[in-house]
């Protein structure tokens, strides 16, 4: 462009125009002249001024325009290879893959190196840092898991510290679960740790509830059995509850019942519980005592019918247990059914042979009246044997007295002196009425044994130990308005277990209630 200073002339020949496009569209500035541009002396230090701005507002705009990565220097300069067109550098979708495979590969190799096998853990979603597990596998030692709880279940190291593990744990201690139950409890069900404590943990503790378990006694209840956390609610656990109240298992006791043993809410009716009622209905107990005696004793619903129960059965048999007395053992003793029987039986056998001289048809009779034999401490019948001999009893009549009442080998030893020492002191009677009547020693000294001898004394009546002491209150007294003995009556024993009993018509109160130490009768 060629520039002609000359005078005269008052206004520029030209018009500099710059077009307003869009923001992705290239522009030039366009200069417009006639012919030639003719500028006045005294304007051309302007017009170089206005000129030279307009250079810099063109070369800012073409520097935007053609900055790496804009759209807008298309049209002017071809992009580079290896340049992203985006405003904002984005990895692709590749080089994310291959860096979370290679995450991935570190966090396995840490857990290689703590001795956990991840082969479980593909496809679970983990952390992305081995910082991040490494707070995982930390917190889980600080309650108590070990890298072999970890192995048994490794799909707990998907939990998040603060999302899973400490919301769960801060309800189960809320609601009174024992921090120092936590280890056992994760190590029973670790799947608690993925539960919503408002979806799925919540639910079942208001069910629960709901059953009559006391809430004090939930934190016990979730402790003995932390997989009821995981069951539906309208499942097994209802099912099985309902089955119980169908045979006769009071709608009021339920709630001692499963804080007992929980462990009924996982039982299916059909696979577990039918065939144990069934088994023992096939005995000879009838249905009601059955009920009565899982009232009583709700752990013995998880004695294993094949492996354990029938097999007993056939070994009570075999050591001489009468058919017909079995269903009678059992209700005494319904545990019985569910030890391992055979040592114990041997072992019984033998000791009670070498110290009382007793034979097998005898063992069987003491099974029969005493089934908790097989659970006696050795040391413990010996000193209940050096005993009555010390008492002047011989061998022999030690034997009659075993036979006729198992229950001595079991009683507390210091109330046997002081019931002895009455005995012979004040009731001066021959040690023979013992022989005949040893169950004289487990009644009460002081609520039964002396009031009954201070009446019989006062009327100067002789009669039976039995007479004396195997009746109820009620009927003793009637008894001491007779103005003689009825010596039918006088010789007549009860059965030392009644079934009856376990039918009786309940109170109209519950009695079943919560005692840790109801199963150590016989400990």
């Amino acid at each position: 462009m060629n520039l002609r200073i000359c005078s005269g002339i008052t206004k520029p020949g030209f018009a500099l125009i710059h077009q307003e496009l869009p923001a992705f569209t290239s522009c030039k500035p366009q200069l417009l002249y006639p012919s030639t541009l003719r500028i006045p002396c005294n304007n051309v230090k302007r017009v170089r001024i206005a000129f030279i701005r307009f250079q810099y507002s063109v070369a800012d705009k073409n520097s935007v325009s053609g900055a790496p990565g804009s759209s807008m220097s298309k049209s002017n300069t071809a992009p580079k290879k290896g340049r992203s067109s985006s405003l904002y550098s984005r990895p692709s979708l590749i080089t994310m893959k291959n860096e979370k495979i290679a995450n991935r590969a570190k966090v396995y190799e840490f857990l290689r190196g703590l001795g956990i096998i991840p082969d479980e853990l593909d496809g679970l979603e983990l952390p992305v840092t081995v910082e991040v597990m490494k707070e995982r596998i930390d917190f889980l030692h600080s309650l108590g898991l070990m890298i072999e709880d970890i192995n048994n279940y490794p799909l707990v190291l998907g939990c998040s510290v603060k999302k899973n593990m400490i919301p769960v744990l801060d309800y189960l201690g809320k609601l009174g679960v024992r921090k120092a139950t936590f280890t056992d409890f994760l190590r029973r069900y670790p799947q608690v740790l993925h539960a919503s404590v408002v979806v799925d943990l919540a639910p079942v503790v208001k069910y629960l509830q709901g059953m009559d378990i006391k809430p004090n006694n939930i934190p016990r209840v979730l402790e003995r059995y932390p997989e009821v956390l995981g069951f539906k609610l309208e499942g097994t656990m209802s099912t099985s509850v309902a089955y119980l109240v169908g045979i006769g298992m009071g709608r009021r006791e339920v709630g001692g019942v499963l804080t007992k043993y929980p462990e009924i809410l996982g039982m299916r009716v059909g696979r577990v519980i039918k065939p144990f009622v069934e088994y023992l209905e096939s005995l000879g107990i009838p249905r009601l005592a059955v009920a009565r005696l899982i009232e009583k004793k709700p752990h013995i619903l998880g004695f294993g019918l094949r492996e354990t129960m029938k097999p007993n059965i056939e070994m009570l048999l075999e050591f001489n247990v009468r058919k017909e007395l079995l269903p009678s053992v059992v209700a005494q003793y319904p545990e019985i059914i569910g030890i391992d029987l055979k040592p114990k039986l041997d072992n019984q056998r033998n000791l009670l042979q070498s110290v009382i001289d007793l034979d097998s048809d005898e063992f069987g009779e003491v099974l029969e009246k005493m089934p908790q034999v097989v659970s006696l401490n050795n040391k413990a019948v010996i000193k209940h044997v050096d005993f009555l001999k010390k008492c002047g009893f011989s061998l022999q009549q030690v034997k009659e007295m075993v036979k006729g009442c198992p229950q001595l080998l079991a009683l507390n030893l210091d109330i046997m002196k002081f019931s002895f020492d009455f005995f012979q002191k004040e009731m001066q009677r021959p040690l023979n009425d013992l022989v005949s009547f040893p169950a004289f020693f487990t009644y009460g000294l002081e609520s039964t044994i002396k009031p009954r001898h201070k009446m019989v004394a006062r009327k100067k009546l002789e009669c039976s130990l039995s007479w004396l002491l195997n009746c109820s209150d009620e009927k003793f007294q009637r008894r001491m308005d007779y103005d003689t003995i009825d010596l039918e009556e006088m010789e007549s024993e009860q059965p030392s277990f009644d079934m009856n009993s376990l039918m009786e018509p309940r109170n109209d109160e519950s009695e079943t209630d919560y005692d840790e130490d109801s199963d150590d009768e016989y400990a």
